[in-house]
């Protein structure tokens, strides 16, 4: 496993359109997938419905996670990607505009609600073949 830098790990998440958002829900922890963008200051952005458990916690600036990855399971390489940091409802109609246009729900249902996600600490590692695994 190689360590990569804030930068990379970024570019590689802006390159795939689905990960996961952990998060906690009446005192436990939730795992969920949901597509994604990654924004100009390198934040993630998701749409959510009404009903999501999401929302209490983004309405609260709770601290969760979000992590995507790309791993081949043949050879065994990759890389995997997380970002922590508040979530956060965004209110300002023209960044709601902006990305109700640019983010498309992978579900058939009403995902009116946008929600930010800070990358305040970004983890990221590439996994490589050695010698001795090729």
């Amino acid at each position: 496993m190689v360590e990569l830098d804030r930068k990379e790990s970024i570019t590689l998440l802006t390159g795939v359109s689905m990960g996961r958002v952990g998060f906690t829900h009446q005192a436990l922890p939730v795992i969920r997938p949901v597509n994604h963008l990654v924004n100009d200051d390198g934040d993630i952005v998701i749409r959510t419905h009404a009903g999501a458990a999401l929302l209490a916690t983004a309405s609260a600036s709770e601290v969760v996670v979000y992590e995507a990855d790309q791993i081949d399971e043949a050879t065994h390489t990759g890389w995997s990607v997380m970002i922590t940091g508040t979530a956060s409802r965004v209110t300002d109609p023209q960044a709601l505009s902006r990305y109700r246009t640019e983010l498309t729900p992978w579900i058939h249902t009403e995902m009116e609600h946008v929600v930010r996600i800070r990358a305040e600490f970004v983890t990221g590692y590439r996994l490589e073949t050695t010698a001795s695994h090729r």
